[in-house]
């Protein structure tokens, strides 16, 4: 490490992702406390004994609820890393200048001969591994997506087919599940909330600032400045 770059501690240099996977558990246990009460309530309303709490996470009533909001994340990531290749936003720092669209020359993503000295292993090589890293991020956000995905559909299932029971219904097959109006209307709930976020991120960053943030555009800078971050 240079002489003039500062030490900092473990704590500080992982204070974004720390910060937020505690968020993450202290919101999932808040979705499952206050999920579990509300799952009570109507079990007490209806004359039925109460869950407990373990009963009530490792239900598929919890379960597909949680799968559905992680697999909409994924696929927001998803299609974001992937659309920002190829698609431009004139003026928003969430987007690269018009007229760099595509994947960029070696150089300027420096693989192979152009890789640094501190360059990830497989920047270097040139051959089937630099492929694959070169795309890694976006093939992982899609594989949880498709796993999260899939994780939804078979929890929602057995939340399904347990509803069919409750009411004297004749319980569906998976494959009968996958069309149905219940696993499409979870889905797509879930997916235009994203893409509605995605896109208002893009447009407003145009227009709007937020000082000291990498997501924002400096304050003075133009609003047809694009990719410019603060």
């Amino acid at each position: 490490m240079s002489a003039r770059e500062p030490s900092y501690g473990f704590l500080r240099n992982n204070a974004l992702s720390l910060a937020f996977g505690g968020l993450f558990l202290v919101t999932l246990a808040g979705q499952a406390v206050s999920g579990n009460a509300d799952v009570n309530a109507q079990q007490l309303a209806e004359g039925l004994e109460p869950m407990s709490l373990l009963d009530y996470v490792t239900s598929s009533s919890f379960m597909v609820d949680v799968m559905e909001n992680w697999q909409s994340e994924y696929l927001q990531f998803f299609l974001y890393i992937f659309a920002t290749v190829w698609l431009v936003q004139k003026g928003s720092s969430e987007s690269k200048e018009p007229g760099e669209e595509g994947t960029e020359s070696d150089e300027e993503q420096r693989v192979v001969r152009h890789a640094d000295e501190d360059s990830p292993a497989w920047a270097r090589t040139g051959d089937w591994r630099t492929t694959v890293f070169s795309r890694s991020l976006g093939l992982l956000m899609g594989c949880l997506f498709l796993l999260t995905w899939a994780a939804s559909a078979a929890t929602g299932w057995v939340a399904f087919n347990s509803e069919q029971l409750g009411q004297r219904q004749d319980p569906v097959t998976f494959a009968g599940y996958l069309g149905e109006a219940d696993f499409w209307n979870r889905s797509f709930q879930n997916w235009q909330s994203e893409m509605l976020a995605v896109g208002s991120m893009a447009i407003f960053a145009v227009y709007l600032r937020q000082r000291g943030s990498p997501e924002s555009k400096p304050v003075g800078v133009a609003h047809a400045d694009t990719g410019q971050t603060g």
